[in-house]
């Protein structure tokens, strides 16, 4: 193809068109055509006498590759594309060309007469970049074509007429701070809509328009880096790095783009913990409670998160043994906890030597010194006037019972803790559930009795003793007393008396074993009745029947001093004995001890009376049984009596074996009605004098008997029963004549069995709707009125009017 000098008219583009024409002959892209002999169209076959017929292969006379055509052209007239021409066109106008595919007639169009291909509209490339068409010449005398129909493609050349564009802009990103100079930050990539692959349209170089000194860019692959060594994010944090990427290598006319990228620098721990002073004072009142913060302190550190905590530590030991100090994870303040109790006259003043350093160190930042830091802390203790202080935690003190009243028990003593030394006053706390037993002097201290105390019934006694300055009564202190009443004694020993002795009557006198052993009891304290002696009593003849034996452990045995002895003769022997305790003064009681004499069980060493065993374990007297006795007896009189009685009652002589009774069966089940008679004889219930007779059933409506009707029955109808009313009679005068008939017929039934049928439908303006009243089949009643009745009657009428018309129709 030879370029014609009209496609580069514009003379912005004249300098483009020398460089599509050196990359078309060095590719050997452009169209060319190729002559050949004017009888190409034709084929020859020549034949000769004595010759084979020889068939020409055709050639084609004209091909081409591609045209190519500028992009955005923007001239007044159409762009030129290329021509079309076949060597078979003499120029005598009888070859017509065609042009045929994408975008043909529209985008593209061809003079049919000369071949001349111009484009109507500005292209595209990035929306598209190239266009197949279809050629043709066509013999305008016999209109068929010249040349096979041949393909082409016309290019749309490129131009830079596309920006470059950071589609994910803008961008967030973070580094570091401290970092070295040249680390990697991020990294940008611009996109060119223009064609890679021709020129330098998409060649893209980066550049930093804002963000210097502080980072830089690589021009090609657009990595962004630190550019300025040790920045510090305590002193500035955030930065906004405006990135540029600028097409055709960066020359002069390129077309370019930018975006931001926002770089944040990160924290590393650069920043030791400072106390913002050397030295600080807090005063903490001698009355401050053990575990209780009394101050805080606080090391600033400009680092954030995990940089910035901080531990804390009291370094000097008078200070730690008094005080402790921990962190808070919120605040990261130093709280400073008291550990024991302070005292203003004892110690003043304290001094803590504190250390703040942080807990997570970077070992890259070691070279920047040691990150910790130290201040003192004074504290002051502050004077408070304090409750008066007792000279014991609790006090126990004796009295021994039966003290006179105003007996001393002790004393407390308390004091003023403070400097001034301020009077104390003592009182005992009163509770209104207790009775008052003593009471104290309020400025000695001394406790005294109020009552006679008794060790047997209270031995020990608690009281709370309450101390007050004078100077200042609100501040109190109180202190525990214990009083222990001791021992005297004051009561003698007593023999256990409530068991029964038994004494068998086979017990001979001087047995081994004896007949009892007593003991004896005492309320008084062991070191006052450790010991008992067991006497009869003195100036009493001597007992003919039992001696004592005193067993020196505080028991004695009672032994018996006859042969035997007799129930009958003497139940019950009553014996006294005394008992001493060996307390001081010395003390002594009687007692009487009772001894049954009983026949007791063989071959067993149990005591038990045999012929009293059941009485004494029913725990039944004499009298009482006999009592018993006498009340079964008269029961036994009663009921022998009444069964006499019965006896002689008189039966009838003569039984009558035909009892009309017997012939009624009784039955539970759910019988048939009237017309069961199968167990129920019915007959022996009527009277004798009709049973025989045939009545017809009065409980049932007689089928033959017709209500007062419109309608009269056809001709030749005879009612098979002689009990035909008049038509015109009135269904209640029939009801009462029936009843008549009831009451005086001896034949019916022990029962009433008469059914009652009241009027229907009254106050209705349908009247009645019984059935009793329809003699015939149908009935001749105009059904069509019930439907003014109201809509409970509707279905009823259009049953009963259908019913009628098909009556009318069968008739």
């Amino acid at each position: 193809m030879k370029v014609n000098p009209s496609s580069c008219l514009c003379p912005v583009l004249l300098c483009l068109c020398f460089l599509e024409r050196g990359y078309e002959a060095s590719h050997h892209s452009q169209a060319k055509i190729i002559s050949r002999s004017h009888n190409a169209t034709h084929n020859h076959n020549q034949t000769k006498d004595g010759e084979t017929e020889v068939h020409h292969r055709p050639k084609r006379g004209w091909i081409w590759n591609q045209f190519f055509v500028l992009e955005e052209h923007i001239g007044p007239d159409a762009q030129y594309v290329g021509k079309l021409h076949s060597n078979s066109d003499k120029g005598d106008g009888s070859v017509r060309y065609i042009l045929s595919g994408e975008g043909a007639g529209s985008i593209f169009i061809i003079n049919e007469v000369t071949g001349d291909i111009h484009a109507t509209k500005s292209l595209d490339r990035e929306k598209k970049s190239h266009y197949v068409l279809h050629a043709q010449a066509i013999d305008l005398n016999t209109n068929k074509p010249l040349e096979p129909e041949s393909e082409f493609i016309i290019k749309v050349q490129d131009i830079n007429d596309n920006a470059p564009k950071f589609p994910d802009g803008p961008f967030v990103t973070s580094v570091p701070e401290m970092s070295e100079i040249g680390t990697s930050v991020f990294q940008v990539t611009a996109t060119d809509a223009d064609d890679p692959t021709y020129g330098n349209s998409a060649r893209v170089v980066y550049s930093v328009l804002h963000g210097q000194p502080y980072f830089s860019v690589d021009p090609k692959s657009g990595i962004i880096r630190t550019a300025l060594a040790d920045m510090d994010r305590e002193a500035r944090e955030h930065y906004s790095v405006v990135i540029q990427a600028k097409d055709m290598a960066g020359q002069v006319g390129g077309l370019s783009g930018s975006t931001t990228v926002n770089i944040t620098l990160t924290d590393v721990n650069d920043n030791p913990p400072k106390f913002p002073q050397k030295n600080y004072q807090v005063f903490v009142p001698e009355s401050a409670q053990v575990g209780k913060p009394v101050g805080k302190i606080k090391a600033n550190d400009e680092d954030i998160g995990i940089n910035a905590e901080i531990k804390y530590s009291i370094l000097n030991p008078e200070g730690a043994g008094m005080f402790s100090i921990s962190t808070d994870k919120d605040t990261r303040e130093g709280v400073i906890t008291l550990r024991k109790v302070l005292n203003y006259e004892k110690k003043k003043h304290y001094s803590l030597h504190i250390a703040a350093e942080n807990t997570h160190l970077d070992p890259h930042l070691s070279y920047l010194g040691s990150f910790k830091d130290d201040a003192t802390l004074k504290i002051t203790v502050g004077d408070v006037d304090e409750p008066p202080v007792f000279s014991m935690d609790y006090y126990i003190m004796e009295v021994y019972e039966n003290a006179k009243v105003g007996t001393e028990v002790g004393a407390v003593t308390a004091r003023d803790p403070d400097s001034k030394n301020s009077p104390v006053r003592y009182f005992i706390e009163r509770r209104e559930d207790k009775e008052v037993y003593f009471d104290i002097e309020s400025i000695s201290g001394v406790i005294r009795t109020t009552q006679l105390l008794d060790r047997e019934d209270t031995p020990w006694h608690n009281i709370t003793v309450m101390a007050t300055e004078e100077d200042n009564p609100s501040l109190q202190s109180h202190v525990p007393v214990t009083v222990q009443v001791l021992d005297v004694n004051d009561n003698p020993p007593m023999i256990n008396t409530e068991d029964e002795i038994i004494i068998c009557e086979s017990t001979r006198a001087g047995q081994a074993s004896p007949i009892t052993t007593i003991t004896a009891v005492d309320k008084d304290d062991f070191a006052n009745g450790k010991g008992f002696s067991f006497s009869f009593p003195g100036g009493v003849p001597a007992n003919p029947n039992f001696t004592i034996k005193d067993n020196e452990d505080s028991t004695a045995s009672i032994i018996a001093r006859r042969r035997r002895f007799h129930r009958l003769t003497q139940e019950l022997y009553e014996l006294p004995v005394v008992v001493w305790d060996d307390g001081e003064p010395v003390l002594s009681s009687t007692s009487t001890l009772v001894l049954r004499v009983c026949s007791c069980q063989r071959g067993t060493r149990l005591k038990i009376c045999q012929g009293e065993a059941f009485l004494s374990s029913a725990g039944l007297s004499t009298g009482a049984l006999i009592a018993i006795l006498l009340c079964v007896l008269i029961l036994l009189a009663i009921v022998i009596l009444f069964i006499t009685l019965r006896r002689s009652k008189k039966e009838p002589l003569i039984i009558s074996e035909e009892d009309i009774r017997e012939n009624v069966v009784t039955y539970d089940d759910e019988g048939g009605g009237e017309e069961d008679t199968e167990a129920f004889d019915i007959i022996a219930l009527r009277n004798p004098a009709a049973a025989e007779e045939l009545k017809f059933r009065r409980d049932v409506r007689p089928e033959c008997i017709r209500p007062r009707s419109s309608r009269r029955p056809a001709r030749g109808h005879h009612s098979p029963s002689s009990l035909d009313i008049d038509e015109e009679m009135d269904i209640g005068e029939f009801i009462k004549q029936r009843v008549a008939e009831a009451d005086q017929d001896t034949s019916v039934p022990p029962y009433d069995s008469l059914q009652t049928y009241a009027y229907e439908g009254q106050g209705s303006p349908a009247g009645s709707i019984s059935s009793l009243g329809s003699t015939g089949a149908h009935s001749e009643l105009d059904y069509n009125s019930m439907d003014d009745w109201g809509p409970k009657f509707e279905k009823i009428a259009e049953l009963y009017g259908e019913e009628v018309e098909t009556a009318q129709l069968s008739a």
